[in-house]
């Protein structure tokens, strides 16, 4: 008998476990970058900007961008050149942030 409970209680573990794991889903960045509206200012693959004063954010440094991400989010940084992005970033989670600025630094200068 104890035996058995001990093999149904290391089975529901191991179900809530996987479970658990399955839940675990990883962003995308090259799919956030496109439907959180990157593209349209910032190029195809963040190297063409729509304005010249736009910066490029391909081959960035991961920090940098999650940084900058951040800040103009909360809006400790808030120039002329951010006041587009601050629409848009309160749509953008930290996850996501994280996964955008993951997926810009590997790509191409």
């Amino acid at each position: 008998m104890k035996k058995q409970l001990n093999r149904l209680l290391l089975a529901g573990a191991a179900a809530l476990a996987s479970l658990a794991s399955s839940q675990v889903v990883a962003l995308d960045g090259a799919s956030l970058y496109k439907t959180k509206t990157c593209i349209a200012c910032h190029g195809p693959e963040g190297r063409s900007p729509i304005m010249p004063n736009y910066p490029k954010l391909a081959g960035q440094n991961k920090a940098y961008l999650l940084q900058q991400m951040k800040d103009i989010k909360t809006g400790a940084r808030s120039n002329g050149n951010s006041a587009a992005m601050k629409g848009v970033m309160h749509l953008v989670s930290d996850e996501e942030m994280e996964a955008l600025a993951e997926y810009l630094s590997k790509l191409k200068p």
